[in-house]
């Protein structure tokens, strides 16, 4: 039995696959996820090689140019470009659409392995452009606090809360200022008292240890043993012995001073002009951009009613938000898409004048639609721009086929044929 036949002969059972076609759509739209752009691998990678005080000249003639050579004969590249700069090499591989780059990396890699650098040069890294790599949202927190007490904050206890929820991967705090121990020495007290710089490096390396001691056994319990003895306070840096003279112990206080301060800072940022602490927040691979941001605004949320004494006068803001944009855009398109229906099925009446008619296509747009939903959940196929873009075309697709069907249908029904007949 032919298509059209079992549909207009079995009207019961169509409506009834129909109709579960539409329940399906409904349930599974709910359940799709929600992303700027489908999952696209970018056929490109960069060969990152440091080697540290090199000229650019010296660069490109003892680095870029063995790379290109070692990876520009692995299979399916296009094309392979370099930049160097002082102390850095970046050489970009170029591979042709569908490469499947997981192996091309496995295939670079070993290309490399066999490659010999001049001594010094670090190890090439592989860099993969990706822009799900992205962090997913920005947050900054500022207040009257110290730039240091808004890291610790940050790292200590914002940060632990963002990394428990599921979906994110990591949490990158930046800026600020990070507590540092400084060492100051007074070398020509130090050469006076005939005591090696390294010698005092190497006391200050053997008395800050966190080691396993080995294992203690008990009868049945056994015991793991460690050595703990790292440095707690500024005084206890100060009171080591360095060294002994003439019967008298050397301290470290003696030939120095140590002082608590901050690491020199590279990343400097600002909200409205202040200084801040950015926590940058990426998500897991697989995971949904729009629902784990709506799961760290909840715990920020939480995180704030429970401890907003913690948090004193500073204030967290969030500075970006990647979930904010991709809603906006689907949302959009998919109002372009209801719009250009609505329209669609206005013209139809105008032109047709005949409200049965008009009625079957706006029938068939939504049903064929909200059945696609069902099928995009299955094929695991995320509501993107690409795919309400596809959307959107084939709601035209629809209305110009179901035209066709409708007037070839009228055009047997005006041979006298009736409405049943005339469908088959």
């Amino acid at each position: 039995m032919k298509l059209i036949e079992f549909s207009t002969r079995r009207r019961v059972t169509v409506t009834m696959f129909v109709t579960a076609a539409v329940i399906f759509g409904m349930v599974a739209f709910q359940r799709l996820a929600i992303n700027l752009l489908p999952d696209i691998t970018y056929p490109t990678l960069t060969v990152r090689t440091d080697y540290e005080g090199t000229a650019p000249s010296e660069m490109e003639r003892l680095i870029t140019e063995p790379v290109e050579g070692a990876v520009g004969v692995v299979t399916n590249v296009i094309r392979v470009s370099s930049i160097s700069r002082p102390g850095v090499s970046e050489a970009v591989v170029e591979f042709a659409w569908g490469t499947d780059m997981d192996f091309a990396s496995l295939d670079i890699r070993e290309k490399l392995d066999r490659l010999q650098l001049p001594q010094g040069a670090d190890k090439p890294v592989l860099l993969r452009f990706d822009p799900s790599l992205d962090p997913i949202m920005r947050l900054g927190l500022y207040g009257r606090e110290s730039l240091v007490a808004l890291r610790l904050l940050a790292e200590d206890q914002i940060k632990p809360v963002l990394e428990s929820i599921e979906g994110v991967a990591a949490v990158r705090v930046n800026g600020g200022l990070e507590e540092e121990i400084h060492v100051s020495i007074d070398e020509p007290r130090l050469a006076s008292l005939r005591i090696p710089l390294n010698q005092l490096v190497s006391r200050l390396r053997q008395e800050n240890v966190n080691l396993t001691g080995g294992q203690l056994k008990d009868g049945e319990a056994e015991y793991l043993v460690r050595t703990l003895n790292e440095f707690r306070t500024v005084d206890e840096i100060q009171d080591i012995v360095i060294g002994e003279r003439s019967g008298a112990v050397i301290t470290l206080a003696d030939v120095g001073q140590v002082t608590r301060g901050h690491k020199e800072r590279q990343v400097i940022t600002r909200i409205n002009g202040q200084e801040s602490v950015e926590l940058a927040i990426f998500k897991e691979g697989d995971a949904n951009t729009v629902t784990v941001a709506r799961r760290i605004g909840k715990a920020l949320e939480d995180f704030e009613k429970q401890t907003g004494e913690l948090l004193g006068s500073a204030r967290m803001e969030v500075v970006f938000n990647q979930s904010t944009f991709i809603e906006q855009s689907v949302a959009e398109v998919l109002n372009t898409a209801i719009m250009g229906g609505a329209l669609a099925i206005i013209v139809l009446y105008l032109f047709l004048g005949n409200p049965k008619s008009t009625g079957i296509i706006s029938l068939s747009i939504p049903i064929s639609v909200v059945a696609t939903f069902f099928l995009m959940f299955a094929s695991d196929v995320s509501l993107n721009i690409m795919s309400l873009g596809g959307l959107a075309l084939g709601i035209g697709m629809l209305v110009d086929n179901s035209i066709v069907v409708l007037e070839s249908v009228q055009r047997y029904r005006d041979e006298g044929l009736s409405s049943l007949k005339a469908t088959n």
